[in-house]
C-alpha cells in the first residue's frame, strides 16, 4: 500500500481540480446528460501514480464539485461509480511502478487498456443504472442506455489519452536500476 504523504494529498487536490474541470468545461454531450468525458483519463493517471485510495478520492470530490457546479443537485448514484472507478484504476495498477518508467511494456499498456474497459463497463454499465433506478426511480431503459454510452465512451477515452498520458511520463523516469555506477570515473 502507497503512503498517504502531503505530496499524496496535494496530488488528490490537483487531480480532483483536473477531473472537474474536464468534467465541467471539456465535456462533449452526446445523450441525455451522457457527455464523452476526458476527465476519466486523468483519474487513471492520478490513480496509477498515487494509488487506489487517492483514485477514490479524486473521483468523489471531482465528481462532487462537478454536479454542486451543474446547479441540479449531487447525483450519488453516478458520483459512487466516480469513486469506484478511481480505486478500481489505483488497485489494477497498483505494482505497475509508473514513475519509475514502468509503463512502456505493450502488456502493461494492454493490461491497462482492459481492466479500466472492464471497470467503466461495470461502473456505468450497471453500477449506476441500477443505483439510478433504486435512488431516483429513473427509467431503466434510460439509464441502461446512458450507463451504456458512458462505460463505452470512459474506456475509449481512458485507454486512449490515460495510456498515452502514463506512458509520456513513464519515459520523463528513470527506469529502476538504470542507473549504473560509472567504473571509469574511478
Amino acid at each position: 500500500m502507497q503512503k498517504f504523504t502531503v505530496r499524496t494529498v496535494v496530488a488528490i487536490g490537483i487531480g480532483a481540480a483536473l477531473f472537474f474541470l474536464l468534467a465541467r468545461f471539456a465535456s462533449i454531450p452526446v445523450f441525455a446528460n451522457t457527455y464523452i468525458s476526458f476527465q476519466y483519463a486523468v483519474l487513471g493517471f492520478f490513480a496509477a501514480l498515487f494509488g487506489p485510495i487517492a483514485g477514490l478520492l479524486i473521483g468523489l470530490i471531482g465528481h462532487t464539485l462537478t454536479d454542486l457546479s451543474w446547479g441540479f443537485g449531487l447525483w450519488w448514484s453516478w458520483i459512487i461509480v466516480s469513486t469506484l472507478v478511481g480505486f478500481g484504476f489505483g488497485f489494477i495498477l497498483r505494482k505497475v511502478k509508473v514513475a519509475e518508467g514502468e509503463f512502456d511494456n505493450g502488456k502493461v499498456v494492454a493490461k491497462f487498456c482492459i481492466w479500466t474497459a472492464v471497470i467503466h463497463l461495470v461502473g456505468w454499465g450497471v453500477i449506476a443504472p441500477v443505483l439510478d433506478i433504486l435512488i431516483y426511480a429513473e427509467p431503466s431503459d434510460k439509464v441502461f442506455v446512458q450507463g451504456l454510452i458512458a462505460g463505452v465512451s470512459n474506456a475509449v477515452t481512458t485507454a486512449i489519452i490515460g495510456s498515452l498520458l502514463l506512458f509520456i511520463y513513464s519515459k520523463t523516469r528513470p527506469k529502476t536500476g538504470s542507473l549504473k555506477k560509472d567504473e571509469a570515473a574511478e
